[in-house]
């Protein structure tokens, strides 16, 4: 039989020839939001280990979006110019599709690196200025973002735009909007984080509505043949925040606006959230939007089993499994997958000799 790991998937024009994503990880390896060697080598293991879909990291829509000055940018041609090597690689290697991710950290922006300890940036250090649907800081240590205005929303909008721009020059099959995670989309989503008393706060409606302005700009000028989808954190996991009821009115809002998918994670805006782990802890979320909405959905969270992927794709919890640890400890897990459901997954030829089912007798 058939596995439906294997099988193909269709999003408006796409095909993907599996449905295993490389989920955007980020590298903090970029210079000025520039991506390097380093990225040609992290993806590329993705492109010839048999994924369908391979999610470049958050890229910043202005050099204030990025998490970290090691984060990728796609605010300038040098940006645009080094993010085209790099799909041309990915291309020139493999069978998989490219997608990228836009992004704004909100008022997660302006850290150190993970490995210098993380944590806001001193003002010694590179530090800018954060910005939030209000002057509320992610926790008491880090910097106090600018309450975004009506020039800063225009502002941001105007950056999603010109890097959805960028991304189709470039090529990219897909495009994913990034609201999760406490960043800024996310943020204006949660009442934890949004406390303002205009158009953009208060109600669900309220909170709403720029997301899905940011969303309609990018969908204006994203291809109409090219599938556009958002990731959203379908809860806070703290009591009163962000909750699947409200990731299901936006999923609503969003199918009715031409989006295509969406990427469910959960958890990052809040400091006291407890987030009940296990094995695919996350995929009841997507389950939830897929099946009260009808929207595809992309399961992401603790999935490491070809068997356990097979099986939320079989019983109707997503279209899509995204990986993101699991594949940076195995790129080749595609391959091993494939061994286990009895299926086939790409292979270039000049690793064909090392495959355990596929190498030449």
């Amino acid at each position: 039989m058939t596995s439906k790991l294997f099988s193909p998937y269709t999003l408006r024009g796409l095909t993907l020839p599996n449905r295993i994503v490389v989920s955007p990880m980020c590298q903090y390896s970029a210079a000025e939001g520039t991506v390097g060697d380093w990225h040609i080598m992290h993806l590329g293991q993705f492109a010839v280990g048999g994924a369908g879909l391979i999610m470049v990291e958050a890229a910043g829509v202005e050099p204030a979006g990025r998490i970290t000055l090691g984060c990728v940018g796609i605010y300038s041609d040098r940006n645009e110019a080094a993010l085209a090597r790099v799909v041309g690689f990915c291309r020139d290697h493999g069978q998989a599709k490219i997608g990228i991710q836009l992004a704004h950290a909100g008022r997660k922006a302006s850290n150190k690196l993970p490995w210098d300890g993380g944590g806001p940036l001193g003002a010694d250090e590179g530090a800018w200025q954060t910005f939030g649907p209000s002057a509320l800081p992610f926790d008491p240590s880090w910097h106090t973002p600018d309450a975004l205005d009506r020039a800063g929303l225009d502002r941001v909008k105007a950056g999603f735009v010109q890097a959805a721009r960028r991304a189709e020059r470039i090529g990219f099959d897909l495009v994913e909007i990034h609201a999760a995670h406490g960043y800024l989309l996310h943020s204006f989503l949660s009442p934890l984080s949004n406390r303002r008393e205009d158009d953009y706060g208060g109600s669900l409606e309220n909170r709403l509505r720029f997301p899905l302005e940011v969303f309609e700009a990018v969908r204006a000028v994203w291809p109409a043949e090219k599938p556009l989808g958002l990731r959203v954190s379908a809860s806070d996991w703290v009591p009163g925040g962000w909750d699947i009821e409200g990731t299901v009115a936006l999923a609503q809002a969003l199918k009715a606006r031409g989006c295509d998918f969406m990427d469910v994670s959960s958890g990052g805006n809040a400091p006291d959230q407890k987030i009940d782990l296990g094995p695919g802890y996350q995929t009841r979320f997507a389950a939830a939007v897929r099946r009260e909405t009808g929207l595809a959905t992309m399961a992401v969270g603790s999935i490491t089993e070809p068997l356990q992927a097979e099986t939320i794709l079989k019983t109707g919890q997503a279209d899509l499994i995204a990986l993101a640890r699991g594949l940076l400890y195995d790129p080749r897990w595609p391959w091993h997958a494939a061994e286990v459901l009895h299926e086939r997954a790409f292979c270039p030829p000049q690793y064909l000799r090392a495959h355990p089912t596929l190498a030449p007798r």
